[in-house]
């Protein structure tokens, strides 16, 4: 039921995933998903790269030799959790929006398109019991000297993806959506 998986999706993040790979039949049926989002005018926004295996050592550590090179706060906990949370992760998939050179919508509602692909991807993990995290740390504004982009296109983020054993806990929220809601 629809309800239930909107409800019991959950960020499960790099150090929850167990070693069993997310296969690729699997992984296209997370795209394929993302593929059905809403997008106005047509655009599908969205673009993704698929990261495994040795692409995954190579993401880590390009962030964590980036982070080095532009913090002013060296950290060398975050320094190894960069280089190390990619390859505990059995699938990566960046995240990009490719904009529409003739800026006939506003590119808000191209990034928001994107994330509705997202949230499709999202569910789609759930619905087969793949943990998933959406990371957009600052270090995807050097994600163009990791990939390659076309013109118009930029990395909104990561979306790593790993199975994983123990359940997510139970979600809440701290407000109701009467709390949120006014009725006209």
């Amino acid at each position: 039921m629809l309800s239930h998986i909107i409800k019991s999706r959950r960020a499960v993040f790099p150090a929850q995933y167990n070693k069993t790979p997310v296969t690729t039949e699997q992984i296209c049926q997370i795209l394929e998903a993302a593929n059905w989002a809403p997008t106005h005018k047509r655009t599908e926004p969205w673009r993704f790269k698929v990261l495994q295996k040795k692409a995954l050592v190579d993401l880590g550590d390009f962030l964590a030799k980036k982070f080095k090179e532009t913090t002013t706060n060296f950290s060398e906990f975050q320094y190894n959790k960069l280089k190390e949370n990619t390859t505990k992760a059995s699938c990566i998939i960046a995240i990009c929006m490719q904009r529409d050179l003739k800026e006939s919508l506003p590119q808000w509602e191209e990034i928001a398109a994107t994330a509705m692909a997202v949230q499709n991807m999202w569910l789609q993990c759930t619905e087969l019991g793949i943990g998933a995290y959406w990371s957009s740390p600052g270090l995807i504004n050097f994600a163009d000297e990791f990939f390659k982009f076309e013109p118009g296109e930029h990395c909104l983020g990561f979306f790593y993806m790993g199975n994983y054993d123990e359940l997510p806990a139970e979600g809440f929220r701290k407000s109701s959506i009467e709390d949120k809601t006014v009725w006209l």
